[in-house]
C-alpha cells in the first residue's frame, strides 16, 4: 500500500459507485463519493440512501458451484465486497437465491460509507463531465445518468450511447393474498441461504384462467412512450410481461409462469397450467414482489388484470410496476481493459452504464474499477483478471469479448485453440448478465469413468463444476500474484 493518500472521485452512489468508493477507502486512499440525490431525483428512485434497489430485491442464485452469478458472489466476497457483506447481513428467504430487505440493505451500505474515515460523501449533481482538476475519477452513474453528464460523455466520445428499457415489478402486501388458493413452496423445494424450501408464494392458473390472463395483458392499456423512447429496444432479460405475452400464448408459461417443480397442496392431483410466483421483499415478510412481472401497463390496468390471478383477487399493492429507459456505453469501443475511457484515461466507468446487466454485475464492475484506480494511483500494475473467473469473464465481455460470435454454447470435441481460430463475425454490443457462456471453453469436456463423453443433465452438472473449480483456482493464483501482502493477510 502507498504511504501517501491519493484522492479518487466517484460519481454516483448506486451499487457500483458505493463498491468503488469502499474498495478505494479500504486500500487506504481518500474516496470522494458524489451522489445527486436528494438534490436531483430520478424516474426510478424513491429515497436518498446509497445503493438503493429500484427493481427486484434479488441478487439471484447464491450457488457458487452450479451458477455463474453464485460464483460471482463468491469471488466478490473473497475480494472484500461491501455490497455482498450488506446483502448477506440483510438477506430474506428466497429459495436458492440471495434476496435482501431492500431498506435494510441500503441503510447498511450508507452507514458503512458514512462511517469510513477515508470516505467523503458529497450530495450534489455533477453537471457535465467531471473536471480535469479532479484527476482520477470513476463514473458510476448507472442507467439513469443525468442528461448533462450523458451529453458530456457523448460529446467527448463522438458516439451515441446505446439504450434499452428496464422494468419494475409490482409489490403486494402479504396479508392481502388469499392463502386458501395460494401456497408457500420453492421450486423443487430448493433450500437456499436463509430459506426453508418454501420461500415463494405460488398462485396457480388453469388453462382457461391462463388464456384469459394472456388476452388481458395483450389488450390492456399501456403507458405511452415518450418521443425519445420510441426507438429504444428492450433488453431480453427484463422484458415487460405484456411484451412476452405478445410473443405468443405459451411464452409466459415457459418463462416466469412455468408450473414445473411445484405441487398445489390444496389440490395435489391437478397440475396447474401456469403459476405466478411472489418473492419476499422485506425482512418482516409483509411485502412480496411478483417475480418477472415488470410491466408498462397503466396503474389502473395493473390492478384490474393482476387481480384476476387466483389468490390475488383482493391484492393490495405497495408499489405498482413501471418502466424507464436505461443508458449504457458502447464499451468495447470506448473503454480499455481497465475500464478507462480511451479518449480521456483519467475517467473510468463502472456499473450498468458499462453494459453489464444486474445488481451483482454492476457492483462487481464497481469493485474492479476501484481496484484498478487504486493500483494506478500507487504506480503499480494490476494484472488483468483471468477470463476463466466470473469477474474476468464479465470484464472481458464489456471490454471486447462480444466481437467473437464463433463459440458454440456446447462445444463438442473441438479444442479451445480450434475454437479461437474459427471465423469471427462482429455483432452489436448488448447488456449481459454474467453466465457460463462468457467463460473460455474447457480444454476437455467432462467424461464419465469409462471415458465416454457425457450428455444431458450429468454433462451440464459436471461442466459447471469444472468451470467453477477452474475459476476458483485461477482467482486464488491471481490474488497471490497481485494483492499486496498486508491486504492479503486481512
Amino acid at each position: 500500500m502507498s504511504s501517501s493518500k491519493n484522492t479518487i472521485h466517484v460519481v454516483g452512489g448506486g451499487l457500483a459507485g458505493s463498491e468503488s468508493a469502499w474498495q478505494i477507502a479500504e486500500a487506504g486512499h481518500h474516496a470522494v463519493l458524489h451522489e445527486m440525490r436528494p438534490v436531483r431525483g430520478t424516474e426510478a428512485h424513491h429515497g436518498e440512501g446509497l445503493a438503493e434497489l429500484v427493481c427486484s430485491n434479488s441478487f439471484r442464485s447464491d450457488d457458487p458451484n452450479g451458477n455463474a452469478v453464485g460464483l460471482l458472489h463468491q469471488e466478490m466476497r473473497t475480494l472484500g465486497s461491501l455490497i455482498l457483506r450488506a446483502a448477506d447481513r440483510h438477506q430474506v428467504p428466497a429459495g436458492g437465491a440471495l434476496a435482501v430487505d431492500r431498506d435494510g440493505f441500503s441503510a447498511a451500505v450508507t452507514a458503512a460509507l458514512e462511517a469510513h474515515p477515508n470516505v467523503t460523501i458529497v450530495r450534489e449533481e455533477v453537471a457535465g463531465l467531471p473536471p480535469e482538476a479532479w484527476g482520477p475519477c470513476i463514473v458510476a452513474t448507472g442507467p439513469l445518468t443525468a442528461p448533462a453528464l450523458a451529453e458530456g460523455i457523448r460529446a467527448i466520445t463522438g458516439a451515441d450511447a446505446l439504450a434499452f428499457f428496464d422494468a419494475i415489478a409490482p409489490i403486494v402486501h402479504r396479508d392481502s393474498i388469499d392463502m386458501e388458493k395460494a401456497w408457500f413452496q420453492s421450486r423443487y423445494d430448493k433450500v437456499g441461504p436463509g430459506g426453508t424450501g418454501a420461500d415463494y408464494i405460488n398462485c396457480p392458473m388453469d388453462r382457461a384462467q391462463y388464456e384469459a390472463f394472456i388476452q388481458a395483458l395483450v389488450d390492456g392499456e399501456k403507458i405511452g412512450f415518450k418521443e425519445w423512447e420510441a426507438s429504444t429496444p428492450y433488453f431480453d432479460g427484463c422484458l415487460p410481461i405484456e411484451v412476452m405475452a405478445e410473443r405468443g400464448a405459451e411464452t409466459l408459461r415457459h418463462g416466469p409462469m412455468k408450473p414445473v417443480g411445484l405441487t398445489n397442496p390444496h389440490d395435489p392431483q391437478v397440475k396447474a397450467c401456469a403459476i405466478v410466483q411472489l418473492r419476499q421483499d422485506n425482512a418482516l415478510g409483509t411485502l412480496y414482489n411478483m417475480v418477472g412481472f415488470q410491466t408498462k401497463l397503466t396503474y389502473s390496468e395493473q390492478v384490474r388484470v393482476f387481480r384476476t390471478i387466483p389468490g390475488l383477487e383482493n391484492a393490495e399493492f405497495a408499489r405498482l410496476g413501471g418502466l424507464h429507459r436505461n443508458t449504457y456505453l458502447d464499451s468495447p469501443r470506448l473503454l480499455d481493459a481497465t475500464l478507462r475511457l480511451k479518449v480521456r484515461p483519467s475517467l473510468r466507468f463502472a456499473g450498468q452504464i458499462t453494459g453489464c446487466e444486474g445488481y451483482v454485475e454492476s457492483a462487481a464492475i464497481g469493485l474492479m474499477a476501484g481496484r484498478f484506480a487504486v493500483a494506478e494511483a500507487e504506480g503499480r500494475a494490476l494484472e488483468p483478471l483471468p477470463q476463466t473467473t466470473a469477474l474476468g469473464a464479465l470484464i472481458a465481455h464489456i471490454t471486447g469479448g462480444h466481437i467473437l460470435d464463433n463459440v458454440p454454447e456446447e462445444p463438442g470435441e473441438e479444442t479451445a485453440e480450434e475454437l479461437v481460430k474459427a471465423p469471427a463475425k462482429p455483432r452489436s454490443f448488448q447488456p449481459m448478465n454474467v453466465n457460463f457462456g462468457l467463460f473460455p471453453p474447457l480444454a476437455a469436456m467432462p467424461r464419465n469413468e469409462t471415458g465416454k463423453r457425457l450428455r444431458g443433465p450429468e454433462k451440464a452438472m459436471l461442466k459447471r463444476q469444472a468451470l467453477t473449480d477452474r475459476a476458483r483456482a485461477d482467482l486464488s493464483a491471481w490474488i497471490a500474484g497481485t494483492v499486496p501482502q498486508a491486504a492479503a493477510a486481512e
